[in-house]
């Protein structure tokens, strides 16, 4: 049988306002509430609400049969609180049905792991009190920022107790001849492991409305033709796991309901269901399908599922980036060893990953990704109000 695994990133992060070199040392804010608000406000209209409502009406609909999973970021769920309570709501009623998965993560969406392991952790566990506090539930899949992976990532999260599952990208070069329809371990067998499946996740999430693409306009009975073919490359009765994930935003946002997408999701469910061989789960029920030896897979280097290259290049490729980010932990060093709880809270909205994702300077198909989610002109103005926030930051510490 094969299971699909709907996974739903949801994050939002707080961005910069246009924090000028004049404005170091005036004890002005740093964060554009203004524009948080709206951009909230927008994305839940156009994307949280109308689609939790629909995917409780699908649960509802199929009786236990349609399993979905999120991962909602800690800056995310402080939002909602902020300016759209009914989101959260929403998210609480989806728990409430028993069908919905909740995965751990760092409560900033930081690249931490990368810079500062017991900040990271820090992370972690706050997240997994705020999913506890606002849904009472508790977290057994983690996957970390932007599905940023490494076999010593592997290592951390087994010592947290209760983590089961970890899910990261299915980068072919790691891959090599094995598919990501199966369920593995990591390098050291002691987490189940999920991957991506990245060619029909981004048919939905990035080509749905692409009328260049050849497979334009993607159906639902097109869609469930191509999951049904994968079926048959498996002739020992193994289980096998479609993990489709994606970010929220593809509903609404990224792609308007102009273009099908609620009609889509609304329809593809039932297309699935009438298919004995095919179904859904979430993440942490995997390993219990798993009917087969697991094998490892050693990730010696990082992947993430960003970009073309599927790395870290995203955020760390150039001086700006790595700069901003040196500077970025020894300052948050600097204020824990201060005990200054007012910069540490500020520092930690900042390592969200999304700040070092606007400085990028890619171009081409993957440049313009960047540009359409950056809320600055161009990478050097996103560098400039960060490293002057930095640098404001700085002389508060003296």
């Amino acid at each position: 049988m094969l299971n699909i695994v709907f996974y739903f990133q949801v994050h939002q992060p707080y961005r910069l306002r246009h924090f000028n070199v004049l404005d170091v040392g005036r004890n002005s804010g740093y964060f554009d509430d203004a524009s948080n608000r709206s951009i909230m406000q927008k994305v839940a209209a156009k994307c949280y609400l109308p689609t939790n409502q629909l995917l409780l009406e699908l649960i509802k609909k199929h009786k236990g049969s349609f399993k979905i999973a999120y991962s909602i970021t800690g800056t995310a769920i402080e939002q909602f609180k902020q300016y759209s309570p009914e989101v959260l709501d929403s998210f609480k009623q989806l728990v409430d049905t028993g069908c919905v998965e909740l995965i751990g993560e760092t409560y900033y969406h930081s690249l931490s792991f990368l810079y500062d392991t017991n900040e990271f952790l820090e992370q972690v566990y706050m997240h997994r009190a705020l999913i506890k506090k606002e849904f009472g539930y508790d977290t057994t899949t983690f996957r970390n920022t932007e599905l940023i992976y490494q076999d010593t990532l592997s290592d951390v999260i087994y010592e947290i107790e209760g983590f089961k599952t970890i899910i990261t990208e299915g980068v072919d070069r790691v891959l090599d001849w094995r598919s990501p329809l199966y369920a593995y371990k990591n390098y050291s067998k002691s987490l189940n492991l999920l991957l991506k499946y990245y060619q029909l996740s981004d048919d939905i999430a990035f080509r749905f409305s692409n009328r260049d693409w050849p497979e334009f306009p993607l159906t639902v009975p097109k869609f469930v033709r191509w999951i049904d073919h994968l079926t048959l490359s498996e002739n020992q009765n193994r289980n096998q796991f479609l993990n489709l994930f994606m970010d929220y935003e593809t509903f609404g946002e990224h792609q308007w309901a102009e273009t099908g997408i609620f009609d889509f999701i609304k329809h593809l469910p039932a297309e699935v269901l009438k298919r004995d061989n095919l179904g859904f789960i979430t993440p942490c029920e995997t390993s219990e399908y798993a009917n087969y030896q697991q094998e490892g897979i050693s990730f010696k280097e990082a992947v993430s599922w960003a970009d073309a290259e599927r790395d870290l290049s995203a955020w760390l490729e150039n001086d700006m980036q790595k700069n901003a980010i040196e500077t970025l932990y020894d300052l948050l060093e600097k204020a824990k060893q201060k005990g200054d709880a007012e910069i540490i809270s500020q520092l930690r909205l900042l390592t969200t990953s999304d700040h070092f994702y606007y400085m990028c300077t890619k171009y081409f198909q993957d440049g313009d990704v960047h540009k359409y989610f950056s809320p600055y002109d161009s990478p050097d103005q996103a560098y400039i109000y960060f490293i002057n926030v930095m640098a404001d930051i700085e002389e508060r510490l003296l």
